[in-house]
């Protein structure tokens, strides 16, 4: 099976495309269209004169944009979730937002994350080993909202929906899920998690998640969905005629053959996984009109946007620089449109 089929290519954007914002970074857009034509981005922010890393998670906040156009520009609407106090799982930051629609109702799946520290102090040169970072990754959980409007109001829960266990691949962390709502409202997702390796977190891995009703409860894979020698993320999670795939951040490169891409798995259950006949899915670069490719530090959070089961847009979370984010001037989100040929 294929990730994207080999007739489709992605064409070229104009320098206005997607969801951008001065003086913050701009991550994980997920994107719906509602009944009145309108599309609808949800994403993550957090101020730009704070670092990149590790200062979203601490300081993101999903958010909402709109546009009558599916390439965009998106202009800011609102923030969604704010900081709403360190009592909550999710009181601290929200990030990773994916929007969905149910049979009953709209729902936002997001993770949560909590410390008890005070304000970070935007001049201080904070890094992954503060007590802050080492916390705030501790604590993150996927959750779920919902809403009959994607104006809101959002109803939020008092628990995430996938918590950790000990002893198990998820025993540190889980976050970035990827759900598909049935016509019946059942939920399956994969979500990425990280274990306890004694008191350090260990590698990245995938799981997969299943529920009756998207806020659960949610019973886990007892094995993560990929074991091979290889760090793969932020996956997105789809289903058709072939059965079920996913595309996600190749961390080294080693599945799909180029550092940072997209790498591309194909499963017939949802459970066993394989890489698909042709692994390497997209590439970290972008088309400008006129003709001009770039490629960038960053291409990550890819998202599939499908109209009638036809995926039409390529969504993406990218950076400049010569690699990687925490080299990164500026993030935003691009809209990619799909060609079939």
């Amino acid at each position: 099976m294929e990730a994207l089929p080999p007739e489709f290519r992605l064409r070229s954007i104009r320098a206005d495309n997607g969801l951008k914002m001065d003086n913050w970074w701009i991550w994980d857009p997920s994107i719906i269209r509602d009944e009145k034509g309108t599309y609808h981005m949800f994403a993550s922010r957090w101020p730009q004169h704070m670092t990149f890393h590790p200062s979203w998670m601490t300081n993101s906040e999903v958010i909402r944009a709109t546009s009558k156009n599916l390439e965009g520009p998106y202009t800011f609407q609102e923030v969604v979730l704010p900081a709403r106090g360190a009592e909550y799982w999710d009181g601290r930051a929200t990030h990773n937002p994916r929007i969905c629609k149910g049979p009953d109702a709209y729902y936002l799946f997001y993770t949560g994350i909590t410390h008890p520290f005070p304000e970070i102090d935007p001049e201080r040169i904070f890094k992954t080993p503060d007590p802050e970072c080492i916390v705030s990754r501790s604590n993150k959980r996927v959750g779920v909202a919902h809403a009959q409007s994607l104006e809101g109001p959002w109803t939020l829960s008092d628990r995430p929906v996938l918590e950790t266990k000990p002893a198990t691949y998820y025993s540190y962390l889980t976050s970035n899920a990827s759900p598909i709502i049935h016509d019946d409202g059942s939920v399956i997702m994969t979500f990425k998690s990280k274990r306890y390796d004694g008191h350090q977190p260990g590698p990245m891995m995938l799981g997969i998640a299943q529920a009756p009703h998207p806020c659960g409860p949610y019973k886990m894979d007892e094995q993560p969905l990929w074991c091979q020698d290889a760090e793969i993320e932020d996956p997105f999670f789809w289903k058709d005629g072939n059965g079920y795939r996913i595309i996600a951040k190749d961390m080294e490169g080693v599945l799909c053959g180029e550092h940072g891409a997209g790498v591309a798995l194909c499963s017939q259950d949802g459970h066993h996984w394989e890489l698909s006949e042709n692994p390497l899915a997209y590439r970290r670069e972008v088309t400008w009109t006129g003709g001009k490719r770039q490629k960038l530090g960053s291409f990550e959070r890819a998202f599939l946007y499908f109209e009638n089961t036809i995926p039409v847009a390529l969504v993406a979370a990218v950076a400049d620089g010569p690699g990687g984010f925490t080299c990164a001037d500026h993030t935003w989100n691009v809209v990619i449109p799909i060609d079939k040929e």
